[in-house]
């Protein structure tokens, strides 16, 4: 009989992914996560032999069902609140994202047959990256230093599935893309964010296919006790002034994103929580690197198809408008401040002061 793999977290962007991976493997797959409208809809359309529970991971008594019932051999823990959407509701990402763990891992341990726990993490642990003071790739050996809500919580909550008595493995990822737009968080709060991060600032991307790859690799490659690092290959190591400009031209609008700032040099902090990324190790264990990024840039636009060409026509207002959502439309300075101005429009981004 096929082990049963369990992924949280299974309708969001990663875990679709995952869940398609997996059974693709020939994995027997339980996805499970909260039971509302739009998850049932992505239920629908899952893989066959793909079984969908829904449960409410702040539940101590949801988990203890979940674990109980489906006896997995593996857990692929992909349930979280992110970014920009965590500093709005701090309380509840703190159940979900630290708490909601916890009681999985503790659940986990406590199984006849403890499964293997593959846990998402993410670069945000290691807090605000100056390029100018920081030239080398993170590793899994820097040093964390979380500064904002998200990377203290995944650092929070590695620790604690460190110290359990699971067969762990930890999987810190990159900026994750996907070559189908309309599953990407593209609102009006993203554009604000992606105007506030510093232009310069180094972001190591990864098509959400490989992600995938990676964590169904991860339940069973020999990798136990292991923090790997999952980023594309060396054509995804960009500036983040480059990645939405790129994107757009690839979409059909050349242009439309105005000249963003750098950042502070000479600050430490004044940076966002991503940068380049040593992946040798991961790769090599799970072979997961199997889209470029001019490949995804070239499936964008295969996709975009006829649509490219009237999409250059509006370029020029759909480019005014975005500016006038700029984070430092008439604000003085030269440099990005990404923190002050993300706090003042999707609340407090600082760490939480809760932490046990």
């Amino acid at each position: 009989m096929t082990d049963t793999v369990l992924v949280t977290g299974a309708f969001g962007l990663v875990g679709s992914a995952t869940v398609r991976a997996l059974a693709a493997a020939g994995h027997r797959v339980v996805a499970t996560d909260l039971d509302n409208e739009a998850n049932r809809a992505k239920a629908r359309a899952l893989p066959l032999g793909v079984e969908a529970r829904w449960a409410d991971l702040t539940s101590p008594t949801d988990v203890q069902e979940l674990i109980v019932e489906v006896a997995p051999a593996a857990i692929v823990h992909l349930a979280a609140v992110i970014a920009p959407a965590i500093y709005r509701v701090r309380a509840l990402a703190r159940r979900v994202n630290v708490d909601a763990t916890r009681t999985l891992v503790d659940t986990a341990a406590a199984a006849p047959r403890p499964p293997r726990f593959v846990h998402a993490s993410s670069n945000a642990v290691y807090g605000s990256r100056n390029p100018h003071r920081h030239p080398d790739p993170v590793t899994a050996d820097t040093p964390p230093r979380p500064v904002e809500l998200y990377g203290g919580h995944k650092l929070e909550s590695e620790s604690y599935v460190r110290n359990s008595p699971l067969d762990w493995v930890i999987l810190r990822l990159g900026g994750v893309m996907s070559t189908d737009l309309s599953a990407l968080p593209l609102g009006l709060d993203a554009l604000f964010f992606e105007s506030a991060l510093p232009v310069d600032g180094r972001i190591h991307m990864v098509d959400v296919r490989d992600v995938a790859t990676a964590f169904a690799a991860a339940t069973t490659a020999d990798v136990a006790g292991e923090i790997l690092l999952i980023a594309g290959d060396e054509t995804h190591r960009m500036r983040q002034g480059d990645v939405g400009s790129s994107l757009a031209a690839a979409r059909g609008f050349p242009g439309v994103l105005p000249p963003g700032r750098p950042g502070n040099p000479d600050s430490d902090d004044d940076w966002f929580i991503t940068d380049w990324m040593d992946t040798t190790r991961a790769q090599e264990a799970l072979r997961f690197q199997h889209h470029s990024w001019p490949d995804m840039l070239e499936e964008i636009g295969a996709q975009a198809g006829w649509q490219r060409r009237p999409a250059r026509l509006i370029a020029p207002l759909a480019r005014v408008f975005v500016k006038r959502l700029g984070a430092y439309r008439e604000e003085p300075g030269i440099y990005a401040d990404p923190w002050r101005v993300l706090s003042a429009r999707l609340g407090d981004t600082g760490l939480d002061t809760t932490q046990s």
